[in-house]
């Protein structure tokens, strides 16, 4: 929290910027936009379906959780193609033993051109920097060089709450996501554009903690969250998702928080290709 407040000035500055760049012609319109519910089609799907489709990309997408690994081809539209696969996550949680794992998925995949991999921990230029909820190990760890040599396949890796983003986010505004699971990730993006290393989440609010305390001592906690996240970011709206949000259960909810299907963590992976091939 302490590095997120440092920004908050910034964040302040950043979303009335990002008001007039995206053509708002009062602070009152954009507001009323961030209430309009979003659909993922928005942020997921271009305008050129016939166009994407001619390319015939496909992308595996892997999803690296504490207690689950899940994967599933995308077509170029950002849209799942097969069936989603998922297994267990080894109690080791070490490097090779997930890395197994992932190839064992890969080979139940028909053909793919490239691959995706939201992780859990923080990753710099596909190399993991830390991992709370995985072996130690992990530190230092290139999983996007090692994983790109054993399966022969282009690799990019990010963290699971930032691939999870790019399936949710409209592309307008400001925009803050929450993912609720073995552990709490963020994310933050700026007119679609991914702020990296943003991390907002709370450990009183990861799965050991709603087993602790329940479910309405847990919402509680959560609702604070997002009163204090709203005041720090100003964001346009806050997008909740992992595998706890479905225990997520706040009366008074505000209109511009919305909860995101968990599906978000695979079909985010097209969306993070273009973002790192997309000119600043």
């Amino acid at each position: 929290m302490e590095r997120c407040n440092k920004h908050a000035q910034f964040w302040m500055h950043a979303r009335e910027a990002a008001s007039l760049h995206i053509g708002y012609s009062s602070l009152t319109e954009r507001q009323a936009m961030a209430k309009t519910p979003l659909t993922k089609e928005r942020s997921v799907i271009p305008r050129s379906r016939t166009a994407l489709l001619q390319k015939a990309v496909k992308t595996l997408a892997i999803d690296i959780g504490a207690t689950r690994i899940k994967a599933s081809t995308l077509n170029e539209l950002g849209e799942i193609v097969t069936k989603r696969v998922f297994t267990d996550t080894p109690r080791s949680g070490m490097p090779g033993a997930v890395m197994d794992i992932i190839a064992k998925l890969a080979e139940e995949q028909p053909e793919f051109d490239r691959i995706s991999v939201g992780f859990p921990g923080i990753v710099q230029n596909g190399v993991v920097q830390m991992a709370p909820n995985l072996a130690p190990e992990w530190k230092h760890f290139n999983i996007g060089k090692i994983l790109a040599a054993r399966l022969r396949k282009p690799v990019r890796v990010a963290n699971d709450a930032d691939v999870q983003g790019f399936g949710a986010i409209s592309g307008v505004g400001v925009e803050l996501v929450l993912t609720l699971g073995t552990g709490v990730g963020s994310a933050l993006f700026l007119n679609g554009h991914l702020i990296p290393n943003v991390e907002v989440g709370k450990d009183k609010l990861n799965n050991a903690e709603l087993k602790r305390v329940g479910k309405k001592r847990w919402n509680k906690r959560l609702l604070k969250l997002i009163r204090k996240l709203e005041a720090m970011f100003y964001y346009d709206r806050l997008y909740i998702g992992g595998g706890n949000s479905k225990a997520v259960s706040i009366p008074d909810i505000p209109p511009n928080v919305t909860i995101v299907s968990n599906l978000n963590g695979l079909v985010g992976g097209v969306a993070l290709w273009r973002e790192l091939e997309r000119p600043d």
